[in-house]
């Protein structure tokens, strides 16, 4: 029998702080013994806020991605 499936992203607004770890991250590592999870990152919802200066989404995004 297949196992339910997860789809969940993190927005790259800025560096991993303890909110992503206990809000998501820690989150997903229990998930993923249960579920077939697919785990992004949102970078195209992160210019719905702060719209004005997006310059660092793309290294925030990165630096995500390696954490």
């Amino acid at each position: 029998m297949p196992r339910e499936r997860v789809l969940s992203g993190m927005r790259p607004t800025g560096k991993l702080h303890l909110g992503n770890y206990l809000g998501a991250l820690d989150n997903w590592v229990r998930m993923q013994d249960e579920y077939d999870c697919f785990f992004f990152v949102a970078n195209w919802h992160a210019l719905t806020t702060g719209a004005e200066d997006v310059s660092a989404v793309p290294a925030n995004t990165v630096e995500m991605l390696a954490d």
